[in-house]
């Protein structure tokens, strides 16, 4: 039975003069994309779409390459709008996203609401999956497994929607992020939360 897995960016090169979206990865994220894309992980992927905002976009370049595959991109599935309040030091941001995860239906400072960029993901996943038929492109049924690469904030929600279980920061990804989580296809059944990729890449 295919899979999807979802795989958030490693570490990201933070630039406040820069708008997050269009952050990149840093040395030590790079250097972990390396060594997992050297492995051929994932194996039986078929299909890598990635957030269209650029360090999801690098980590899917490098596992696109090892696998002869092209990266598509996918709409609705950048990370959770923090544009209200910009750039913030870390201890305030770990202080923000707490307070999202525990109040899902209020705006935090601006922020979007955790509610709505679920709403929003799983919105853009249930397109992704839905085959185009009359002239499309997609397949009727996806023939492999799926890599969907993002990030840790919306991964998470999109989790919790996938698995039942209510927004909280306790279903959050470890620090650094290039964790992944997975389920069947086309069922959605979960298969796992999130584990380090190289757990799962098995080194």
């Amino acid at each position: 039975m295919p899979v999807l897995r979802y795989l958030s960016h490693p570490e990201v090169a933070c630039d406040p003069e820069v708008p997050v979206p269009d952050w990149g990865l840093r040395a030590r994220g790079r250097a972990r994309m390396r060594v997992i894309a050297s492995l051929g992980w994932p194996a039986g992927t078929t299909r890598i779409i990635a957030s269209a905002e650029r360090r999801a976009r690098e980590t899917a370049a490098y596992l696109a390459e090892s696998l002869g595959l092209t990266v598509e991109i996918a709409e609705g599935m950048g990370e959770i709008d923090r544009s209200a309040t910009g750039h913030v030091p870390h201890a305030r941001h770990e202080e923000l996203a707490s307070a999202l995860f525990a109040h899902p239906e209020d705006s935090i400072e601006g922020w979007e609401r955790a509610v709505d960029a679920q709403a929003r993901a799983a919105d853009a996943l249930c397109r992704l999956l839905t085959p185009v038929r009359a002239g499309g492109t997609c397949p009727d049924r996806q023939v492999g497994d799926l890599l969907l690469v993002g990030h840790g904030g919306i991964g998470t929600l999109l989790w919790c929607h996938l698995a039942g279980r209510l927004i909280s920061r306790a279903e959050d990804q470890p620090h650094g992020g290039g964790q992944v989580w997975a389920v069947t296809l086309p069922d959605l059944v979960p298969v796992h939360s999130w584990r380090a990729m190289e757990t799962v890449a098995g080194l």
